[in-house]
């Protein structure tokens, strides 16, 4: 029998002189993600935040009337509520309160599929419990002494968080070990140096549906916030040009807490070591540009700013307009309107990659003799082979694609090392 869902009431709070571009939907959003049931959502109006409770003592006097009749259990904010402020909130409204953080850190912690994703959300979750355990040992904290007064309230909590910064330790020594595993996995790539492209976006912009439709893989994808947590790398071929490593990662998110964004930085570095980052963005949204500035904000965050982009401006079949590029005033490519589900404006898209990052191949055909095994590896680990036989002499005759940097690097391997194969084959481009 499934366990009852619980009943949420949510509160947009918006502060005198902030922009409210989607007048809390994307909170909305967030929350029904959270597979609770949602009663209602509340917008309330403030000058400045209440220190102890963050909306002062008239508004949480309305809002413990309405959760009182709507007998909510939980009432969700759309702000980071201090530690102090949780526990008033709670002892005013007679219920348990969550803010922002603490509902996407709920939502990470189910998505998580990956070892690296789940230790990443529970170091962000014990980062945050660190600062709020008073609120679960407030029935040991009573010192005043007297009969049954008298406890280890401070000695329990001491205890307690030891127990988290000691688990806290573990883990960042565990992500340690998996970021270590991460450069090994990077370094490799590396030496076969293929161009690196990361897909970035808002969360729920279509980066793994496009993703998919790119290197026709199954990665995760669905219409729901933060579907993907782990990172995804596979490799794409383009047709007459060398292939690129295309990383997949997290959506990012308005005011996205420093701490979460800490714990997620290994699976960011994906993004640091590209060359090129397709920001796709859900032109649909009614808040893109919102959605397009809190992107910029996190690459800054990162350390990722100066990396070069390109638009990809999704789901344009929600939209009527016309898929294909878009160009500045000045000629200059500003953007690619693409549908990741229908796959129109695609070929578009590789065109602009290749341009940016794309090298052209070579087709070359070579004759190696028995004993030249070692450059026939090289040539299979550098280049794509498209037919290869061995005649009655032990030679071997390969027929590959190859681009035009690996192709002067093996020609340079073969000049110095004196070997007996052809000593510079023709090559022509491949059509493409």
């Amino acid at each position: 029998m499934a366990a009852p869902r619980e009943r949420i009431l949510l509160v947009h709070v918006v502060l005198h002189g902030e922009a409210d571009p989607d007048a809390g939907a994307e909170f909305f959003h967030l929350a029904t993600d959270s597979g609770a049931d949602v009663l209602e959502l509340l917008s309330v109006q403030r000058g400045r935040p209440d220190p102890a409770t963050f909306l002062g003592r008239g508004k949480v006097a309305e809002l413990a009337e309405r959760v009182a009749a709507l007998s909510v259990d939980l009432v969700l904010f759309d702000r980071v509520l201090s530690p102090v402020q949780e526990r008033n909130l709670e002892g005013a409204l007679h219920c348990r309160v969550v803010d922002r953080v603490g509902l996407i850190l709920d939502i990470f912690a189910r998505r998580a599929r990956t070892h690296e994703g789940k230790l990443q959300v529970e170091l962000a979750q014990l980062t945050r419990l660190r600062t709020r355990l008073v609120r679960g040992w407030t029935h040991l904290e009573r010192q005043r002494g007297g009969i049954g007064l008298r406890g280890p309230g401070e000695t329990q909590l001491e205890t307690d968080r030891r127990l988290i910064g000691e688990r806290i330790l573990s883990l960042r020594g565990r992500l340690i070990k998996v970021a270590a595993h991460r450069a090994t996995q990077r370094r490799a790539r590396q030496r076969a140096p293929l161009p690196t492209v990361a897909l970035v976006g808002y969360t729920n912009a279509g980066k793994s549906s496009l993703f998919n439709t790119l290197t026709k893989s199954s990665s995760y994808a669905a219409d729901r916030l933060f579907a993907t947590l782990d990172p995804a790398i596979r490799r794409l071929q383009i047709e007459g040009h060398e292939a690129i490593l295309l990383a997949d990662t997290v959506g990012f998110l308005r005011d996205l807490p420093t701490d979460l964004i800490a714990a997620f930085r290994a699976t960011l570095e994906e993004v640091n070591q590209a060359q090129l980052l397709l920001h796709v963005v859900d032109s649909s949204a009614p808040d893109r540009d919102a959605q397009i500035a809190a992107v910029d904000a996190v690459l800054r965050e990162i350390g990722a700013e100066d990396i070069p982009r390109l638009l990809v401006l999704n789901k344009v079949e929600l939209t009527g307009d016309m898929p294909g590029n878009v160009y500045e005033s000045s000629g200059k490519l500003a953007a690619v309107r693409v549908s990741a589900h229908s796959g129109i404006g695609i070929p578009e898209l590789l065109q602009a990659v290749t341009q940016r990052v794309g090298r052209s191949m070579l087709r070359a055909d070579l004759t190696l003799m028995p004993e030249e095994g070692a450059l026939r590896a090289r040539i299979h680990r550098l280049a794509s082979v498209i037919a290869e036989r061995f005649d009655e002499q032990g030679r071997t005759h390969l027929t590959f694609d190859i681009d035009g940097l690996n192709w002067r690097r093996l020609h340079t391997q073969m000049r110095d090392s004196g070997c007996q194969a052809m000593d510079a084959p023709p090559t022509i481009p491949v059509d493409g």
